[in-house]
């Protein structure tokens, strides 16, 4: 069931209308939950970074055990030509996926070269730059590397993260501010999220809890080549409540600005506001990003 509308998916060689039957009940995606994605965007005419989406997916299906068959450049040149089936103005979430077909070794490990792969294009607007979401804490927390597969974009990570979103909106809240296995702040729910103390950023460091995003990269480059200093580094719930602004990062919307972590409230102030300039500015500065 998609949440957008005026899907088309690449499936078997060829573009089809429509959200497409692409699994089997026998397939092992479907019985033991071997799936991976990526999420990249069309908005404006352009999709920023679809490259390293197209990279990532493939990392990820690794870190699962499943084959890969596409490559990154020849990923590109599909979701290229399915983007050109849309308007100009259209805002499109672009889905990647690949997933285990059979079963191998006593049927868990994925089958070598037994690959499902497609790619599911669907219009979800982007988020208008006023609208703002609300942190709260949550009971759940990233899993580590020896749990579960956090070095990838694996479908199966989600209900865990399913399970934060829905305290945080039993609380009231629109998201969860997400602690690593040592209490520390890891990301949100949903997004990587940064904080602003003093007209500098920070934003929890890369430990192999969570993916690092590619839009999380992109906005630290664009801050750091502006001159604005940024921390990669450990941050205690305590530090977002001492915060003179906080934003998600995600592919989704690029840039969400929190207003309130728990009862401690925020202005979106001018450096959230600068990050979404500037990336954008970035984005269609980039051939690359042309479709």
């Amino acid at each position: 069931m998609a949440t957008g509308k005026n899907l088309r998916t690449f499936f078997e060689g060829a573009w089809h209308d429509g959200d497409a039957m692409v699994m089997r009940a026998g397939d092992h995606g479907a019985w033991l939950g071997t799936t991976v994605f990526d999420g990249a965007r069309y908005a404006q005419g352009i999709a920023p970074d679809l490259r390293a989406h197209c990279a990532r997916v493939n990392r990820s299906a690794e870190a699962l055990m499943i084959e890969p068959t596409v490559d990154a450049d020849e990923m590109v040149e599909i979701v290229r030509a399915g983007l050109r089936r849309y308007p100009a103005d259209a805002a499109v979430y672009i889905r990647p996926m690949y997933w285990a077909l059979e079963g191998g070794d006593l049927g868990v490990m994925p089958k070598p070269g037994a690959t499902g792969f497609c790619v599911s294009l669907e219009e979800i607007p982007m988020a208008p730059p006023e609208v703002a979401t609300t942190l709260t804490t949550t009971r759940f927390r990233r899993p580590v590397l020896e749990d579960a597969v956090v070095n990838a974009k694996a479908g199966c990570l989600y209900p865990n993260n399913a399970r934060m979103l829905a305290e945080a909106r039993a609380k009231g809240f629109g998201n969860a501010l997400v602690a690593d296995a040592l209490g520390n702040v890891a990301e949100t729910a949903t997004a990587n999220v940064f904080m602003v103390r003093d007209g500098e950023v920070f934003t929890p460091v890369a430990n192999g809890t969570f993916l690092a995003g590619i839009t999380r990269a992109r906005h630290i480059a664009n801050l750091r080549a502006e001159g604005v200093t940024v921390h990669e580094t450990v941050l205690t719930f305590e530090d977002f409540r001492a915060a003179d602004e906080v934003f998600m990062s995600g592919n989704m919307n690029k840039v969400t600005p929190v207003t309130a972590f728990d009862e401690r409230a925020y202005q979106v102030g001018p450096v959230t506001r600068r990050v979404r300039e500037m990336y954008w500015d970035w984005a269609h500065s980039e051939p690359e990003a042309r479709v």
